[in-house]
């Protein structure tokens, strides 16, 4: 029984910080220059992927991270405060603890959320960076002749 009041817990934490994800793949459209082949812009788009996943690949990790630490540390407030305010019993420190694991949790998602929203727009940014050093069309600007 005492294994349950750890195992889902756990599994709570680790389905909040599963939400987070890495930039998989550009939010915005490039297209290649006029006379380009095709086949050219797609081996430039490959490169270019990958040198904008090696620019966020610390912002990605933050984010799973900081999901997960602040869960950890709202179901450790919450066990406190269901000790203080039930005076000890077992059973309370319990329902403290899952109450500060599901807002500690929440809290989590939210910052990660964001993490990921700002790991996609430097994804973003990196890719058309690199798509324009090639010379492709890139949103609001011109393309190199």
């Amino acid at each position: 029984m005492k294994l349950n009041r750890f195992v889902l817990p756990l599994l709570v934490v680790m389905s909040f910080t599963a939400c987070v994800s890495a930039p998989t793949g550009p939010t915005i459209a490039v297209m290649p220059r006029e006379g380009k082949p095709f086949d050219v812009f797609q081996k430039e788009d490959q490169e270019c992927r990958v040198f904008a996943a090696d620019a966020v690949k610390n912002t990605s990790n933050a984010a799973l991270k900081q999901g997960a630490t602040s869960a950890l540390i709202g179901a450790a407030l919450g066990a406190a405060a269901g000790a203080v305010i039930q005076g000890g019993s077992g059973q309370n420190i319990g329902t403290g603890a899952g109450i500060g694991l599901l807002g500690g949790s929440a809290m989590g998602a939210v910052g990660a959320s964001n993490k990921e929203d700002q790991a996609q727009t430097q994804y973003n940014i990196a890719y058309q960076q690199c798509m324009y050093a090639k010379g492709n069309q890139v949103p609001s600007f011109r393309p190199l002749r």
